[in-house]
């Protein structure tokens, strides 16, 4: 159980500075580019814990499943992670990563619209605590020159919600970190294609002309230098790499509530990490909003945890009464 508290705190830290490293790194690179090579080198970290857990779990892997990483490679890299980055470069790196991490919002609607999980009062009141810090953060009237951050890191907290909730369908026949590490490697297949036909004259011209040059020519290895390869190791090995194996180490020693206290956290160290690193200010409005959302957070995870321990209970006792008449009919079967 120390330990599993030890994978939380080195999985907290690492997403913490997420947001910082990447904007950091944006600088050096485009940011298709990163979101490629950040991801490429996270899912090859993975690999061996993809392969221990498979084994473990005799995993056979059907035709259909290549459709399904696929499409939560698409999800989740293509999709979310490109929004997240774009969000990142628009806005300050502490607005992104306090939107990002309301995604567990995002998830349990999605869980009770496409999985038809039931939704509790307190989690009700979760969602309207947590978008009214997200509001406060936002502040939606006087929305200026951060509005177009804003939006995209709202949409990569959605679509990675959207992805966490196809991705429990088949999770616990993969694993959380098999699942992962290949939605990364597929995810990042794509993105090659993507890329190759950015290089296309006609495509690259006309994303150029749309006012969208980080989609013409995407470079793949161009950038990464003796300046820029420190920060590239980092997002890539640590952030991305190392902080989902510590993550789901966690939840192998802990729970998953438990290990989701990383995502109640992040919102709280991001932002402080931001002032002493980036200079970013933690305005009034921000400390209320980020307040705010962690109230909405332990909302929904303290009875979260009762009714966890409540349904163990519940099917310890099941076990308990299913092995007593097991062993009464063994009894009366006896001459």
């Amino acid at each position: 159980m120390k330990k599993g508290y030890l994978y939380i705190v080195l999985a907290t830290f690492f997403f913490s500075t997420m947001e910082i490293a990447l904007k950091l790194s944006a600088g050096s690179f485009n940011a298709i580019q990163l979101t490629f090579l950040r991801f490429f080198i996270g899912g090859a970290v993975l690999i061996p814990l993809a392969l221990r857990e498979t084994k473990q779990k005799k995993t056979v892997f059907r035709p259909g499943d290549f459709a399904f990483f696929v499409l939560t490679g698409f999800i989740c890299v293509v999709v979310s992670m490109i929004l997240f980055q774009l969000g990142i470069v628009y806005s300050l790196a502490s607005v992104a990563a306090v939107l990002f991490s309301c995604n567990s919002v995002f998830v349990v609607l999605f869980a009770f619209l496409l999985l038809s999980e039931h939704i509790y009062k307190h989690t009700v009141l979760s969602i309207v605590v947590s978008i009214a810090g997200m509001m406060v953060i936002i502040d939606p009237l006087h929305m200026k020159g951060s509005a177009l951050g804003v939006i995209l890191s709202l949409g990569a907290a959605i679509t990675f919600a959207l992805y966490n909730v196809v991705g429990r369908t088949r999770s616990d026949r993969f694993g959380g970190i098999t699942l992962t590490c290949i939605s990364f490697l597929f995810g990042c297949a794509e993105m090659l294609l993507l890329i190759a036909v950015s290089h296309i004259p006609a495509v690259a011209l006309w994303c150029r002309g749309a006012g969208l040059p980080m989609f013409s020519a995407v470079p793949i290895l161009a950038g990464i230098g003796r300046g820029s390869l420190p920060g590239l190791i980092y997002v890539g090995i640590f952030v991305t790499g190392l902080g989902y194996t510590f993550y789901f180490l966690a939840m192998e020693n802990t729970s998953a509530a438990t290990a989701s206290l990383v995502f109640y956290i992040k919102p709280v160290l991001a932002p402080v990490f931001s002032l002493f690193i980036l200079g970013e200010a933690i305005t009034g409005r921000m400390a209320a909003g980020i307040a705010l959302i962690i109230v909405g957070s332990l909302i929904a995870f303290i009875p979260g945890i009762r009714l966890k321990k409540g349904n163990d209970l519940k099917e310890d006792l099941r076990e308990i009464e299913t092995e007593f008449e097991a062993e009464t009919d063994e009894t009366t079967m006896k001459p």
